[in-house]
C-alpha cells in the first residue's frame, strides 16, 4: 500500500474536532476521488497526508513509513501536492516554475540540468502550457496557474499525487483534460486522490470515492456502489439526481431546475 490511514483524528488549537476515526488505503494506480460539504475536512485531509499538519491521533502510512519519521524532502519524492490555490510572488517563467518541481530529487545546492529541463517541458505539454513556458508566471490567469501547478507536481514523477480541487478555476474543456491527465496517471500506476465538490466528476473518474461528513467522519467504497442518490442527496443538501445515460454509456449527476 501506498498510503495507509488509521483512526487519524486532527484539530486545529482550541477548535472542535475536523477528522475522526478516519481509516484509508490507497494502493498503486488506484484513483480516490474525496467529496463532501463546505468545512468538512477535505483540504485538511491532503495536509494531514501531506505532513503539513500535525494529527491529534492516529498514524499515517507513506510507502510504509510512519510520516512523522520522514523529511520534507522525502515525502515530496512520494508524493506530489497540488493545493487550491496558488499565489504567485516572483515573476518566474511558467517553465522555471514547473522546473521547480524537480528540487527534491536534486542534492543540496545542485542546479538543474538538461534532463530536468526535458522533464518540465514534458509537463508543460502534457498540461497544454508549451506556448506559455517562457511567460512570466505572476502574467499568465488563475486557470494557466493552476494548470502550471498540476505540471510542477507531476515534474518529479512521484508514486502518488494529491489535488486539492484541482478543477476549481478551470473552464469545461480544461476541467476534461486535467481528469483526463487523472485517469492517465492511474493507468500509468500512479495513485491519485481528487478533492472535488462536483459529484459528476467523481462518477466519472470511477475508482474509489470517499465522503466526509460535518462531523469529519469519513466513508469510502467503489464509487459505482457508494455514491448513491440517497447519499449526494444528504451531502449538499439538495435534489441531485443520478441516472444511466444510455447515449454517454455512464451514470451522471444532473442538477435539479433552479
Amino acid at each position: 500500500m501506498l498510503y495507509e490511514i488509521h483512526d487519524l483524528n486532527f484539530s486545529y488549537p482550541g477548535g472542535p474536532p475536523v477528522l475522526e476515526q478516519v481509516c484509508l488505503t490507497l494502493k498503486e494506480g488506484e484513483i480516490l476521488t474525496v467529496l463532501g460539504p463546505n468545512g468538512a475536512g477535505k483540504s485538511t485531509l491532503l495536509n494531514c497526508m501531506m505532513g503539513l499538519l500535525p494529527t491529534r491521533a492516529g498514524a499515517v502510512r507513506l510507502c510504509g513509513r510512519d510520516i512523522t519519521a520522514m523529511s520534507e524532502r522525502e515525502i515530496a519524492r512520494l508524493a506530489g501536492y497540488v493545493p487550491q490555490n496558488h499565489t504567485p510572488v516572483f515573476d518566474y517563467s511558467v517553465l522555471e516554475f514547473v522546473l521547480m518541481g524537480r528540487a527534491a530529487l536534486l542534492s543540496p545546492l545542485a542546479r538543474p540540468g538538461p534532463e530536468d529541463r526535458r522533464e518540465a517541458e514534458q509537463a508543460l505539454e502534457a498540461m497544454g502550457l508549451s506556448h506559455l513556458a517562457h511567460r512570466p508566471y505572476t502574467d499568465i490567469s488563475g486557470g494557466e496557474r493552476q494548470q502550471a501547478t498540476v505540471a510542477r507536481a507531476i515534474v518529479r514523477h512521484p508514486k502518488v499525487v494529491l489535488f486539492d480541487e484541482p478543477t476549481a478555476h478551470l473552464d469545461f474543456g480544461n476541467q476534461l483534460r486535467v481528469l483526463r491527465m487523472v485517469r492517465r496517471l492511474s493507468e500509468e500506476g500512479y495513485a491519485t486522490v481528487v478533492t472535488t465538490h462536483n459529484p459528476d466528476h467523481a462518477i466519472l473518474l470511477g475508482g474509489t470515492a470517499a465522503v466526509l461528513d460535518r462531523q469529519g467522519c469519513l466513508r469510502s467504497g467503489p464509487a459505482e456502489e457508494l455514491l448513491t442518490e440517497e447519499l449526494l442527496r444528504q451531502i449538499y443538501d439538495t435534489q441531485l439526481l443520478v441516472r444511466y445515460n444510455e447515449e454517454l454509456g455512464r451514470r451522471v449527476c444532473l442538477y435539479p431546475p433552479l
